[in-house]
């Protein structure tokens, strides 16, 4: 069976060669035995449009995370050229302009290194005992980091990571796109006090900074006001909950038949993806949503008998979401996007999963009848809630039908054990009469004998000669 565990430990940034190395390969003309799936994934919506061979994302409008703030620096840039006065007046402004730049020098100084001048290279002996503590770390153990920022060998990473804290509280007010920028730049600034470690030790210790930066920076940062988060938020929850008629048949979603709420084999995905709202950390949210992930192929292992694909788990994850409707979808993926390590975006298991959770959002947003394989009537039936309110009564019905169908087949089960320890009953009783009718037999033979015998002694004996 097809799963995405340990996709980190592939190589490739290939995601048709990394799907071929697992003896899964994507084939966009498959079609279902009956109809053509109308969702379904191609590499082009997956893959970073500039070709780094990353995983893109329709937040940054395809393009992997690095690409994307490549290009939009470079436009801002551009916008700061043109906006730039020419002539006298370029040179009247010039030493303002030094000026300020003096000053932003100044501050980014002391916002990645907790002073207005570059820090002091540290001795190769504290370079060691650092990098002995950082390597006595056991994977995951975030309160184990904490301890060790306390301790002399992390008191200059400490220092850093408090700085920075401090002065992004004191600027909250700044646009959430600009905050993002200065968080991004403190993550590549603080990874060369991990200098010397091996790529995963680096990876798991930028993970603890990250926890330790965004679980307090959360609350200044997630739903800026600067942006209209909030309002994508209600308009994709009220999108969702408009297509609250959509059926995992329509998904061509592998389903049990007759299934309830209760025997849903993708209610723990559900559930583990309204958990994402609740944790602070990216990593933690993405952690959640690779839960949810597992739980989808699971599922997806548990009712179809054919290995699990792209296209499957899309239209699943797309199932999970319309049923979850989970609260502040939209905030959470842009909070995820502008505050998360790019290592965990741009590839590897939790990459692929991010990416198919964007694409899911995409195509709630523009489902159509196409997708769903219905024709534009009926799909406008459906939205108006005329088609779906028949449908649900069908459903009522055919529901009540089943449990009625299910009901009869318990109570002839129980009939025919009654029946069966009738039998069994009456078995039992003919036995025992015929074992007391023999017993009584019996008693009634030795009894006319003993009456013989005692008749012969009773009559008196003839004299023999």
């Amino acid at each position: 069976m097809f799963t995405l565990c340990g996709l980190e430990r592939f190589p490739s940034t290939s995601l048709t060669l990394l799907l071929r190395e697992v003896g899964v390969e994507v084939d966009l003309r498959r079609m279902w035995a009956e109809q053509k799936r109308g969702i379904h994934v191609t590499q082009d919506e997956l893959l970073c449009k500039d070709g780094c061979g990353f995983y893109g994302n329709p937040a940054w409008q395809g393009y992997c995370s690095k690409c994307w703030r490549k290009r939009t620096r470079t436009t801002e840039t551009i916008k700061e050229d043109h906006g730039l006065p020419d002539g006298h007046s370029q040179v009247n402004l010039s030493k303002t302009e030094e000026k300020k730049n003096a000053r932003r020098s100044n501050s980014l100084m002391r916002l990645f290194w907790g002073s207005s001048s570059p820090p002091q290279q540290e001795s190769p002996e504290s370079e060691d005992a650092a990098l002995k503590a950082f390597q006595s770390l056991e994977p995951g153990d975030f309160p184990g980091f904490l301890k060790l920022l306390r301790k002399p060998p992390a008191q200059r990473l400490q220092s850093r990571c408090t700085t920075f804290l401090d002065t992004i509280e004191a600027y909250h007010n700044l646009p959430v796109q600009k905050q993002s920028d200065l968080v991004q730049d403190f993550y590549h600034s603080i990874s060369i006090h991990f200098d010397g470690l091996s790529e995963p030790q680096v990876s798991q210790m930028m993970e603890h900074v990250e926890k330790l930066i965004m679980t307090r920076l959360h609350k200044w940062v997630f739903c800026h006001d600067s942006c209209d988060d909030e309002q994508k938020d209600l308009t994709l929850q009220r999108r969702i909950k408009s297509l609250n008629w959509v059926t995992p048949e329509m998904l061509r979603v592998p389903f049990p038949k007759g299934g309830s709420d209760t025997s849903d084999p993708y209610l723990p995905a559900i559930t583990a993806i309204i958990e994402m709202d609740a944790k602070r950390a990216p990593q933690d949210k993405l952690v959640c949503l690779s839960k949810c992930s597992q739980h989808v192929f699971q599922a997806l292992a548990s009712e179809s008998q054919q290995p699990a694909n792209a296209d499957d788990f899309l239209s699943a994850l797309i199932y999970v979401v319309l049923r979850a409707n989970p609260p502040r979808l939209h905030s959470n993926i842009n909070y995820i996007v502008r505050f998360g390590l790019p290592h965990s975006l741009m590839a590897g298991e939790s990459g692929y999963y991010f990416t198919n959770l964007s694409c899911t959002v995409a195509f709630i947003e523009k489902l159509d009848a196409p997708a769903l394989n219905l024709t534009p009537e009926e799909f406008n039936s459906y939205m108006q809630g005329r088609r779906a309110s028949a449908v649900l009564v069908e459903n009522n019905g055919q529901r009540r039908a089943q449990e009625n169908r299910e009901q009869l087949e318990k109570l002839k089960t129980r009939q025919d054990k009654v029946e069966q320890g009738a039998r069994a009953f009456q078995e039992q009783l003919d036995s025992w009469v015929r074992s007391v009718q023999g017993q009584i037999d019996e008693v009634r033979a030795q009894s006319v004998l003993v009456l013989k015998d005692v008749g012969a002694e009773s009559q008196p004996g003839k004299t023999v000669c």
